[in-house]
């Protein structure tokens, strides 16, 4: 099995190696932990034609927000509709598990700071020896 090449083509894997599984201690309050999960590929639908959803789930509660959206949602979309439906309900989550999905990426992080007001300041550590 190994030098047939038709075997080998049938089990190569894509995609990026997983990581270890992480132990992810259980919230001891509502909405302190959260997972993000983007899903998209409905039909448009409704007064605005959304055909996706971000789907947030609380761990504590098992419970989960269906926040309607657009598959080309900007990262600032997203930061304002998770600001809006999530922050200012349930304040700041202590973790927010999420995958590598490009939506939740640093563009994501950096317009959700300046929707609350916080200035990130990012140091190349190896110029700043004092830092280390």
């Amino acid at each position: 099995m190994s030098r047939c090449e038709r075997c080998q083509k049938a089990n190569r894997k894509h995609g990026k190696k997983y990581g270890l599984p992480q132990h992810i201690e259980e919230p001891k309050h509502p909405w302190e932990t959260i997972n993000m999960d983007w899903f998209t590929g409905l039909v448009p639908g409704g007064k605005e034609n959304f055909n996706a959803y971000l789907i947030i789930v609380d761990r504590f509660r098992r419970s989960m927000r269906f926040l309607p959206s657009h598959k080309d949602d900007t990262a600032m979309d997203i930061s304002l509709l998770f600001w809006n439906n999530i922050i200012s309900t349930f304040g700041v989550p202590k973790i927010i598990i999420s995958d590598r999905d490009p939506k939740f990426t640093s563009e994501f992080w950096t317009n959700l700071y300046d929707i609350m007001g916080t200035k990130l300041f990012f140091l190349q550590l190896s110029i700043h020896k004092q830092m280390n």
